[in-house]
């Protein structure tokens, strides 16, 4: 929501701007405070503050209060943290999805491009040239390696995910110049992960990090050669929430990469995933008259 209305600030009139600032400002006080002090603060009138409220897609001042705690609270630890322990199922409905959505549009925005064009040439020529393209994560984050798995096997590369810190070494020491590993973490701390990009780098594979900026693995991945850093910020604490807008983040990244590679493989990939659509139709019950 605070990222919405900073982004919405050039097109609004020098007014409204005053109000999105004192929003910006101290957004948990704008919260709480009664309209008159709001006015005051702000140096505008009244209705120039409920105008606002409007001019950023909110029904009204109660409307843009309500959910504007809902966003900056700090949630229950340990469950989510856009949510309030006395919240309603409509209420988590809404809280959970403006929670995603925000933070996809965020990374809509802030992701680098040039970045996912190193990663994509690195691993359209890992599939051209039949080469190893390994995923590696732990906990939650070897879900989504999973997940990534799934999609490159379909595009006829050779693919595996890997979530044991053991298996991960020993698969990491075999690797070769034109393999990839792809290191998957939300806090890009864990000892399993970056003990196999150390080994990865060093037998001279491409290593890409999805992973936090500023962690560990993040500053392997910016150490430049063979390794790619594809940063995925959010404001999740996974100190304190499990992973839920960090997971469907990372799901996207795996797409973006997945779709990329499937565009450069070319045509004849095309004719490949076709093949194996129509032989999954043998797969399922025919509907019922």
């Amino acid at each position: 929501m605070l990222d919405r209305i900073r982004a919405s600030i050039p097109a609004l009139p020098p007014a409204e701007q005053r109000v999105a600032e004192l929003v910006l400002a101290d957004p948990r006080s704008f919260a709480t405070l009664p309209v008159t002090e709001l006015a005051v603060r702000a140096n505008v009138s009244k209705p120039t503050v409920v105008r606002f409220c409007r001019s950023v897609g909110y029904d009204g001042l109660t409307d843009f209060k309500r959910k504007l705690a809902g966003s900056v609270n700090e949630g229950v630890p340990f469950v989510h943290r856009a949510v309030d322990e006395d919240d309603k199922p409509n209420d988590i409905v809404v809280k959970v999805i403006d929670n995603a959505v925000s933070a996809l549009l965020k990374y809509r925005n802030d992701a680098a491009a040039h970045s996912f064009e190193r990663a994509l040439t690195a691993l359209a020529a890992a599939g051209r040239a039949g080469r190893r393209i390994e995923f590696y994560g732990v906990g939650n984050s070897g879900i989504v390696a999973q997940d990534a798995q799934h999609k490159f096997f379909r595009l006829g590369v050779t693919a595996m995910a890997i979530s044991d810190g053991h298996v991960q070494v020993m698969s990491a020491t075999m690797l070769q110049p034109g393999d990839c590993a792809v290191i998957i973490s939300n806090s890009g701390r864990s000892r399993d992960l970056i003990d196999a990009a150390e080994i990865a780098r060093k037998k001279g594979a491409t290593v890409i990090f999805i992973t936090a900026s500023g962690s560990p693995l993040a500053q392997m991945g910016q150490a430049g050669g063979n390794q790619i850093l594809l940063p995925v910020d959010h404001p999740e604490d996974f100190d304190r929430y499990s992973p839920m807008v960090s997971r469907l983040l990372h799901l996207v990244v795996i797409d973006i990469l997945t779709t990329g590679v499937a565009l450069r493989l070319g045509k004849e990939l095309r004719a490949t995933l076709q093949d194996i659509k129509r032989n999954l139709r043998a797969k399922r019950y025919a509907p019922q008259d």
